[in-house]
């Protein structure tokens, strides 16, 4: 024991990440193949829901009933969703704004067959709201004025918005998140080994409040994605506390337009929902709330088990856990928002994306593709992206993806 001590005193670097490890550790749940399993109903060819396509023609404004997201008609919507990122990163805008016109891209999008976008946003676009050069929206100078010539400035929450208004004017339901900080501030937190940045609740509302406030009359913009990835300290974080502080910030939107619907994700990361069982968001105006988790190769937070490595009985179990149930029992709907895998897959990434298709298509949920883009904001080649270096109908990347996304209900021939 003196001996521990002794080390610790003269190790401070590695004794505190020693303690991290640990914490991570008892945070931890290694996976129970048997026991978990005996509590998971098969997915038999009697249970299995049909898979139904993305609805592509809707009637707004939209409700939640049971595990189902209806249309002003009652017509189930299923959102079939394209994760298109940017304005969470460096440059504060969706990705190539360089390259295409939005209302090209939003074509694009729409043509794939997508019917929903989720766009990732910053706080620094609230906070700063920062000018935009010209060099990352060189195809959309338009937005200075008809001429391209104005020397008037441009911000950020301008092409935002501008963005929103070519998604919807292409049809698309339009689902904004904001992600906890900028890639930026991920990078410099990264480098330490606690979170240096904070904010208070209220200002996370109230910047929900400001991207918002011009969308109230736009019938397609679907509704907000409350918060991306809830963590706390070690990663962590209470699921009653997280649907406290999600009821509040939706009670607050909700009074500024009722008809738009609250995205709530899980904790872990977005992977786990087990907690709604007990504890659902209870909002005071009813049918308003969707569950979201996200699902990647590396997750099963919290298993010492990635997905990547897991049989289809094992991955399926821990989605039942996680928020299949909610689906299954006619909870809630339940939306997986984010999920994807490379162009060039490697053997973990096809077993874990054959899985997921697999219960995808079982379940019957509504889903996000990660991502559109191209590249990264660093430069870097987005193995997950559709599309290449032109963001046009050339470049798309026609592969296994997107044959696999249609088998899940993602409409083709719409261009």
């Amino acid at each position: 024991m003196h001996a521990l001590i002794h080390w610790t005193r003269r190790n401070r670097r590695a004794s505190l990440v020693l303690t991290i490890i640990i914490v991570i550790l008892l945070q931890a749940t290694p996976w129970k193949s048997g026991d978990e399993m005996d509590t998971v109903p098969t997915i038999t060819a009697t249970t299995v829901i049909p898979s139904t396509p993305a609805t592509l023609n809707f009637t707004p404004p939209f409700h939640t009933q049971g595990r189902h997201i209806l249309d002003a008609e009652g017509i189930p919507l299923k959102l079939a969703s394209l994760n298109w990122y940017g304005a969470s990163d460096t440059d504060y805008v969706p990705g190539g704004l360089e390259v295409q016109h939005r209302d090209t891209i939003a074509a694009l999008i729409r043509g794939l067959g997508f019917n929903s976008v989720r766009l990732p946003y910053a706080d620094e676009i609230v906070v700063k709201n920062p000018v935009i050069g010209r060099d990352v929206i060189a195809a959309n100078l338009d937005l200075f004025d008809p001429a391209g010539v104005c020397d008037a400035p441009v911000r950020a929450l301008d092409v935002f918005h501008a963005v929103v208004e070519s998604l919807t004017a292409a049809g698309d339901l339009v689902l904004r998140d904001q992600p906890m900080r900028s890639e930026l501030e991920e990078r410099l937190v990264r480098g330490a080994l606690l979170c240096t940045v904070s904010q208070s609740e209220e200002r996370w509302i109230r910047n929900w409040e400001t991207v918002m406030a011009p969308l109230v009359s736009n019938p397609l913009v679907l509704g907000a994605d409350l918060r991306n990835e809830v963590r706390g300290l070690w990663g962590t974080m209470h699921w009653d506390e997280w649907a406290d502080a999600a009821e509040r910030a939706s009670e607050r939107l909700l009074a500024m337009n009722p008809d738009w619907l609250m995205f709530v994700e899980g904790i872990s990361s977005a992977n786990d929902l087990s907690g709604v069982r007990t504890r659902p968001v209870q909002l005071s105006m009813p049918g308003r709330v969707v569950y979201s988790a996200h699902v990647y190769k590396w997750s099963g937070w919290g298993s010492l088990k990635p997905f990547s490595s897991r049989s289809y009985e094992d991955f399926a179990a821990t989605m039942w856990k996680n928020w299949g149930y909610l689906l299954m029992e006619e909870v809630a709907p339940v939306w997986v928002g984010e999920f994807g895998t490379p162009d060039m897959p490697s053997g973990g990434d096809q077993n874990y994306w054959g899985h997921l298709m697999r219960y995808l298509r079982g379940v019957d949920a509504s889903w996000g593709y990660w991502a559109l883009n191209a590249r990264k904001a660093t430069g870097e080649w987005e193995s997950y992206g559709l599309v290449g270096d032109g963001w046009d109908w050339a470049s798309v990347r026609r592969d296994y993806r997107l044959n696999d996304l249609q088998r899940l209900g993602l409409i083709e021939g719409v261009e």
